[in-house]
């Protein structure tokens, strides 16, 4: 999708001898844009509240950066910002899986846990991470996300030490309940946080360095768990103690560091200067294609809780989200079954995901380079069927077979989840409409959290037939509904192109149109 700017620069002369430039009119149009466009943008620019609305970046004409002081400004942003929210995802999604790891350390055996109670200490995770998530993501928009994440960061540490202690089954559901809560704010809010920083053909690859250290966390996480039960013994702890304390450490000391170093919006951000804060609002000004709402109101709320599109991308992310977690939380599980000893279970358990995470980079990064999503997903979910394809097959037979079935689902699943995030949040424009969307879409594909702790059951142990055999129709499922919402919105766009000046008019009329604004294309 390219972008036309139209813009009336060095209209007149202040009092003060300087040229004032006027604010940008930005059309986007997939292919050259018409007079009859240039007028209708003008036209519908001038009857709006500019002095509202706009985005100031100074008295001064705006010179566009070159290459170079882009590409510099870029890489100081991401150093920045990137290694912090990978972190914040990687301690969260060790902290929520590592439960896994607990169970075949002996965590079952020692509080006497029934196959039952496990399931459900899997799921009411998700119960109280859906619940919340929409909240959270208002009440970071209220305080600012550097004070927020802080805050849940530390919290959700805690919540991870103290499950050491836990001595039954229902004292464990609870505190998985609660640890749910508290890690219902990061996600969406990280997803937003990176909406407002970077452009929506920038998000994608960083969605993939932020979310593909999930991926990481589960490589990550039986290396370090196959380390930990070691420390079985020591302190009168066993081993799957240390690993909820071990692994509560560092998310308690990354939140009280996040405060200090993490910025808050670009606007308020002090470790950019002045000339860096005017580039970053501009080009997220032209992004957009449309002036920015950043206030908040109730009817933008309900305007988006009741739009087409958050029901739509929660269908696709709730067929990717179900594998995800399942093979998150079941797969030491899953190689054990392939005939690994308990011990080496949580090795094998590693390379999978480090497969994952390099897929996910790789993937993330052409369809930013491509500017497009649905195929994307949809060829990752195709990698996913052939690995669950093989897990069924050959369940009986190779185990080197199902080891590469683990290996190629692994990485379709994981695949396609930083760019159907980035999807739904490229989608929707204005603050509180993207902040609302980011969190009802996770909200409603998150059950997908409460479903995977579900599929795979002990009864169906060791080849867990019907577990690879829902996750299969899944994916099968997001090829379908990828593919589906792709047409739907390459329609719009086409719409949009389409309109008579009359058509153009009528769109155009209203306030807080967002994404809905005629100007805006969306990417598919």
């Amino acid at each position: 999708m390219f972008s036309r700017v139209f813009s009336n620069n060095n209209k007149g002369l202040g009092s003060d001898n300087r040229r004032e430039q006027e604010p940008e009119i930005i059309v986007h149009t997939d292919k050259m844009g018409t007079e009859r466009e240039k007028k209708e943008a003008i036209d519908q620019f001038s009857a709006s509240s500019a002095d509202d609305n706009n985005i100031k970046v100074g008295e001064e004409p705006f010179i566009e950066p070159d290459e170079k002081e882009l590409q510099k400004l870029m890489w100081k942003m991401d150093r920045r910002i990137i290694p912090f929210v990978a972190l914040m995802y990687l301690c969260s999604f060790l902290d929520r899986v590592n439960i896994g790891n607990a169970k075949i350390a002996g965590m079952m055996d020692d509080i006497d846990m029934t196959e039952g109670e496990y399931n459900w200490a899997l799921s009411i995770f998700f119960i109280g991470y859906i619940l919340f998530e929409v909240p959270s993501n208002l009440i970071l928009k209220v305080i600012g996300p550097r004070l927020w994440l802080s805050i849940i960061l530390i919290v959700w540490g805690v919540i991870m030490a103290v499950m050491s202690k836990c001595k039954t089954g229902p004292e464990l559901i609870v505190a998985r309940f609660f640890l749910g809560v508290a890690e219902a704010g990061l996600f969406p809010g990280v997803i937003f946080y990176l909406s407002v920083w970077y452009t929506r053909r920038q998000q994608s690859l960083r969605i993939a360095w932020f979310y593909g250290s999930s991926t990481l966390a589960g490589a990550f996480g039986g290396i370090l768990a196959y380390g930990i039960v070691r420390m079985d013994g020591m302190s009168g702890l066993s081993g799957w103690q240390w690993i909820f304390v071990i692994e509560a450490i560092p998310t308690i000391l990354l939140g009280i560091l996040t405060y200090f170093v993490l910025p808050d919006y670009p606007e308020k951000s002090k470790f950019l200067n002045e000339r860096e804060r005017a580039i970053i609002l501009d080009r997220n000004k032209k992004d957009d294609g449309i002036i920015t709402d950043t206030h908040f109101t109730w009817k933008q709320v309900g305007s988006t809780v009741i739009d087409w599109k958050i029901y739509a991308f929660a269908l696709v992310y709730l067929c990717g989200s179900i594998p995800v977690y399942s093979l998150s939380m079941f797969m030491p599980s899953i190689v054990r079954g392939m005939g690994f000893e308990s011990l080496t279970a949580q090795a094998m358990s590693s390379p999978p995901y480090a497969f994952a995470f390099v897929w996910c980079l790789i993937n993330a990064w052409h369809a930013d380079r491509q500017g497009e999503r649905g195929f994307h997903i949809a060829g990752s979910a195709i990698l996913s069927v052939v690995g669950y394809t093989l897990l069924i097959t050959l369940r009986d037979k190779s185990a080197a077979g199902l080891y590469i079935g683990s290996v190629l689902a692994a990485m379709g699943a994981f695949g396609m989840s930083p760019i159907k995030t980035s999807w739904f949040s490229n989608n929707f424009a204005g603050h509180t409409r993207k902040s609302v969307a980011i969190a009802l879409i996770t909200s409603i594909g998150n059950t997908g959290g409460a479903i995977g702790g579900q599929v795979y059951r002990a009864s169906d142990a060791p080849g867990y037939v019907k577990g690879h055999s829902a996750c299969l129709g899944l994916m099968c499922g997001a090829v379908v509904t990828s593919s589906v919402v792709k047409y739907l919105l390459y329609k719009s766009n086409k719409k949009r192109d389409n309109m008579t000046p009359e058509e153009y008019r009528i769109a155009c009329e209203g306030e807080d149109l967002g994404e809905k604004h005629p100007a805006f294309r969306y990417i598919h």
